[in-house]
């Protein structure tokens, strides 16, 4: 039973690689679903008929009552998302980007350092991959009007989204699951992490402007184009409910609030806003409808799929094991190195799944949590496997005629990646 469960594990694993580089979607029309889900819901289906579990029993493990599980994950997570998505289609990115692009003057360089630092903090109050779908047209287009080659500003939207994201708990759905998961509220999280984000984000930036400033030593020939903001009430009001929502988030542990529940919350009275609006100027909710649409939905099978599968090698003692070898003297730095190669393997939110049980079966204490959440957050720019962000980055980029594949990827990721993650865990270490 075990070699077959880890069989069909291994083998799910390697064909969903497979669909994200070869066919990432079905052709069924207009609706072009990822096969990335389909081939995770296909594996669990399989393990499901092998080991015979009851889905009573999987349900009760997806709906748990306690601090987390899968279900309260996934609503945060999209709620966070859709409440990013609102601002994006009221055009506050953009216009953030372009007053950026401007003031950079013909300075490539100049350019390069201040789209770092604001997709840095974007991402800090955001997620990682609202600012890729966000950020990567808006790079494309300014570029092929300003003559400048995109690579350099594409590696450091993706690369500085992915390495912020690390700051807050609500930066990344790896970072909600481990966190959670382990009862460390948003408090905690964010004086653990700061100091190893801030060494990553720094290490990040000088290695990147190494890597590319001959590039960069060519100067702006075009301008960015002007960005005008069409709805100023509703972009005040979604700024608003995601600055409420975060600050609830932070303290959400102190009032006995779940943070699933306050995020859920804040979506629901930006909804209600925007259509009380909507209804007194007599005009229909379409930014409400393009939200829903740009939710990452197709999220929900593929990670409760995940979590089915870690639920099997969990019975089999797979994770037990897992978490032997990785115990014992140095876990930050074994845990870490190990979460960051794990998630190009099988992509960060499963290996966050599989780490979680790992940690758990290991009785590993908060260093390697903390140490995975590292790795599961400066994996995401190592290959285009490491994230979800990254399959849709690589996807964005060749729909604009920009090539960015797996050689682009690994090439970025072993000169900014490894140097990257040696900072975060050695500060992480020095923290805890």
């Amino acid at each position: 039973m075990v070699y077959a469960v880890v069989t069909i594990f291994a083998v799910t694993c390697l064909v969903m690689i497979a669909s994200v580089l070869f066919f990432p979607h079905l052709p069924l029309g207009k609706w072009r679903p990822g096969t990335y889900w389909v081939v995770t819901l296909a594996g669990a289906i399989i393990i499901l008929a092998v080991t015979r579990k009851a889905l009573g029993e999987v349900w009760a493990e997806l709906t748990a009552p306690r601090a987390v599980n899968p279900i309260k994950i996934l609503v945060l997570f999209i709620s966070m998302t859709v409440l990013s998505i609102f601002l994006d289609e009221m055009g506050f990115f953009r216009y953030l980007a372009s007053v950026t692009l401007r003031r950079a003057g013909k300075s490539q360089a100049r350019l390069f350092v201040a789209l770092y630092i604001i997709v840095s903090v974007l991402t800090v109050f955001t997620s990682n991959d609202i600012i890729v779908l966000a950020f990567t047209p808006f790079i494309c287009y300014f570029a092929k009007s300003a003559n400048v080659d995109p690579v350099p500003y594409l590696a450091a939207e993706f690369v500085a989204a992915n390495t912020w994201s690390l700051a807050l708990i609500i930066g990344n759905p790896t970072n909600i699951y481990l966190a959670g998961t382990y009862g460390i509220d948003f408090a905690e999280y964010f004086c653990v992490s700061a100091l190893p984000t801030l060494a990553a984000g720094a290490v990040a930036l000088i290695m990147l402007f190494l890597l590319f400033r001959r590039r960069l030593a060519k100067p702006i020939e075009g301008e960015a184009a002007e960005v005008v903001i069409r709805d100023k009430f509703l972009l005040a009001v979604g700024i608003v409910h995601l600055a409420a929502c975060t600050v609830l988030l932070a303290i959400s542990s102190y009032i006995g609030l779940e943070m699933w529940a306050v995020s859920l919350g804040a979506v629901v009275s930006l909804f209600a806003v925007v259509l009380v609006t909507s209804l007194v100027r007599r005009s229909r909710p379409r930014k409400l409808l393009r939200c829903v649409g740009r939710a990452p939905f197709q999220l929900v099978p593929f990670v409760l799929s995940m979590f089915v599968m870690i639920l099997a090698l969990d019975d089999c003692g797979v994770t037990a094991a897992m978490g032997r070898f990785l115990g014992g003297v140095g876990e930050i730095w074994s845990y870490g190195a190990f979460s960051f190669l794990f998630s190009n393997v099988v992509n960060n939110i499963p290996m966050s799944v599989l780490f979680g049980s790992v940690i758990t079966a290991a009785g590993a204490g908060r260093g390697a949590v903390y140490a995975t959440i590292v790795g599961s957050n400066l994996g995401a720019f190592l290959t285009p496997i490491g994230a979800l962000a990254g399959i849709m980055f690589g996807s964005i980029a060749a729909q604009h005629g920009v090539k960015f594949g797996y050689r682009d990827f690994l090439k970025i990721g072993a000169v900014v990646a490894v140097p990257s993650l040696a900072a975060a865990l050695g500060t992480l270490c020095l923290v805890l």
